[in-house]
């Protein structure tokens, strides 16, 4: 009946799977890491906004576990902003559909320079395996320039803190022309 079943799913341990840990010598790199280049590259932290261009919120979930409390994007640096004014990154997740196209111009038109656009997952990549469907137009690179391209499906959150990572990287400063003088 009922009740005795009931009574013994109260009181027993849940049936889930642990939650994996990440290595802490990998982690604590990788803050190291990302605290140098951000700083030194934009003097604060690294404003993210993200965008979801018609995803399956596989990557969504992903996201959302880079920002709880397992991975805790924000001690590196890295932090969600409600408004694309306030953003240096837009993380586009999932293939552009035909409804998404113009807000996702719009988006970007919004947000101020410097701006680095990363497509998170193999849907924004190419259209994953909503490519050729009906509602959906590309992946985001048929939309707008993309600085990054983070593969997966969906990529863990430890992926797209590297890729953020490497975007950082890859955004060196300007070099100096030969002779050290600027180019005078």
């Amino acid at each position: 009946m009922l009740w005795p079943k009931l009574a013994k799913r109260l009181v027993s341990r849940p049936l889930t799977d642990a939650v994996p840990l990440a290595p802490e010598e990998v982690v604590q790199a990788l803050a190291a890491r990302l605290e140098a280049t951000s700083r030194a590259r934009l003097g604060r932290s690294l404003s993210i906004r993200e965008v979801d261009a018609g995803s399956c919120n596989g990557c969504e979930l992903e996201v959302n576990a880079m920002a709880g409390v397992l991975y805790d994007m924000e001690r590196f640096g890295l932090r969600i902003v409600a408004s694309p004014k306030h953003a240096d990154v837009l993380l586009v997740t999932g293939p552009v559909t035909r409804n998404m196209r113009e807000a996702l111009e719009r988006t970007r038109a919004c947000t101020p320079e410097p701006c680095w656009v990363v497509a998170a997952g193999d849907c924004a990549a190419d259209g994953g395996v909503f490519k050729g469907s009906y509602g959906v137009e590309s992946g985001v690179a048929q939309v707008l320039p993309v600085d990054l391209v983070i593969p997966g499906c969906p990529p863990s959150p430890m992926q797209l803190l590297e890729g953020l990572l490497s975007l950082l990287e890859a955004q060196d400063e300007p070099r100096k022309a030969p002779g050290g003088h600027g180019g005078r």
